[in-house]
């Protein structure tokens, strides 16, 4: 079952931006799909890690991490942003390139992008949120699953996602996207500890 749908119209960021601040949502090829309600406790405090050891890593670099909410815009070619029709809101993103940072977000694709699983999103995460990453070109593409402790980690080879790696949470994992960056996994095993 995926995340329920607004509606059946197609809609553009420019629809996107006037909506009430009451729900969150995301566009993929147009079709607004609900975010699921605030993600469990472990959900929080595995992405808090993340981002906090991301943000040590890239401390004085011009690569800047982001979490949820932030929009991030991934047109399919040079159209206006009123036109574009896929917003995503990664968990965890990272993006080396100033010029797609702007006060709304940003606009292409991140150089990595983080998805923590819960049960109401990991389908959505998995499918539809892949495709989309692919396709924008994404280079590195990681689905952490703390209820099963294993990370999935898809990376960019010629335009298109490879076989992904799946790991445990043990020992170190180098970003290959960002060669700054390697997570250390205890803290996070440690969080995810029945």
């Amino acid at each position: 079952m995926g995340l329920p749908k607004r509606d059946q119209a197609r809609h553009t960021y420019a629809e996107y931006c006037s909506w009430p601040d009451d729900g969150r949502w995301e566009l993929i090829d147009g079709v607004a799909y609900a975010m699921a309600p605030a993600p469990p406790r472990r959900h929080q405090e595995v992405l808090l890690e993340l981002a906090r050891q991301v943000a040590n890593a890239l401390q004085g670099q011009s690569c800047r991490v982001f979490i949820a909410p932030f929009d991030v815009r991934l047109p399919r070619a040079g159209e206006p942003d009123d036109a574009v029709d896929t917003v995503v809101q990664p968990d965890l993103s990272v993006v080396c390139d100033p010029g797609k940072l702007d006060e709304r977000g940003c606009r292409g694709a991140p150089d990595w992008v983080v998805e923590v699983l819960s049960p109401a999103t990991a389908g959505h995460d998995h499918i539809l949120k892949r495709a989309v990453y692919e396709r924008a070109q994404v280079r590195e593409y990681w689905l952490v699953h703390p209820v099963d402790r294993i990370v999935t980690i898809y990376c960019l080879q010629d335009g298109r996602f490879g076989v992904p790696e799946v790991r445990e949470f043990t020992g170190r994992q180098a970003v290959g996207a960002l060669a700054q960056v390697e997570i250390d996994w205890e803290p996070i095993a440690a969080l995810t500890a029945d």
